[in-house]
C-alpha cells in the first residue's frame, strides 16, 4: 500500500490540491457576488446582472470539484472564504480585477493539470480538461467586457448600452418568488 495514497485511487497531494480548488470556487463566487452589489450601488443593473449570472457558474463550479472529490472516495476538506473587495474605482476597473482573477484561476487550473500528471493521475486529467476549456472561454468573456469598456472610456450612453447588453445573460437560476 502506497502511503501517500488517500485511497487505492487519489494522492494525497491531488486531493489537497482539488479541496483548495473548491475554495478557490467558492471565494470567486463571493467575489464576482461582491462585484455585483457594487454595481447595483453603482446604478448599473446590468453589470450587477452579469456578475450574479458569473457568481453563480462559480458555484457550479466549485460544486463539480465537491462531487469529483465525493465520487472518487475522497474526503471534504472545506477552508475558510476570504473576503472579498467590495469597492473598485470604476466598473471597468471592476471588470479588470474580474480579469485578473479569471488568470488566477486559469494559473491554478493549469496547476492541477501538472499535479494530476506528475501523480500519473489520468481520472483528474480528464475530469479537467473541461476546466481547461472553461477558463479559455472566462477569460476572453472578460477581456471583451474590458477591451469594450476601454473603447466607450467616459461615455454615458455608451455605458449604458454595454449596461443593458450584459444585463441580458440569463441567470443559470432564478429565485422563486414569494407568494
Amino acid at each position: 500500500m502506497d502511503y501517500g495514497k488517500v485511497n487505492d485511487i487519489m494522492e494525497k497531494k491531488m486531493l489537497d490540491e482539488l479541496n483548495n480548488q473548491i475554495n478557490e470556487e467558492i471565494f470567486s463566487s463571493y467575489l464576482y457576488l461582491s462585484m455585483a452589489a457594487y454595481f447595483e450601488n453603482s446604478n448599473f443593473p446590468g453589470f450587477a446582472t452579469w456578475m450574479e449570472v458569473q457568481a453563480q457558474e462559480e458555484m457550479v463550479h466549485a460544486m463539480k470539484f465537491y462531487g469529483y472529490v465525493i465520487e472518487r472516495g475522497g474526503k471534504i476538506d472545506l477552508k475558510a472564504i476570504e473576503k472579498p473587495q467590495s469597492e473598485w474605482e470604476s466598473p471597468v476597473h471592476a471588470f479588470k480585477a474580474a480579469l485578473e482573477h479569471e488568470k488566477h484561476i486559469t494559473s491554478r487550473i493549469n496547476y492541477l493539470y501538472k499535479t494530476a500528471r506528475e501523480v500519473i493521475d489520468p481520472a483528474t486529467e480528464i475530469f479537467l480538461n473541461w476546466f481547461v476549456t472553461e477558463q479559455v472561454e472566462e477569460e476572453a468573456n472578460a477581456s471583451e467586457i474590458v477591451a469594450k469598456m476601454e473603447m466607450i472610456k467616459d461615455a454615458p450612453s455608451a455605458m449604458y448600452m454595454l449596461d443593458k447588453e450584459l444585463g441580458a445573460r440569463i441567470p443559470l437560476y432564478t429565485m422563486p418568488v414569494a407568494q
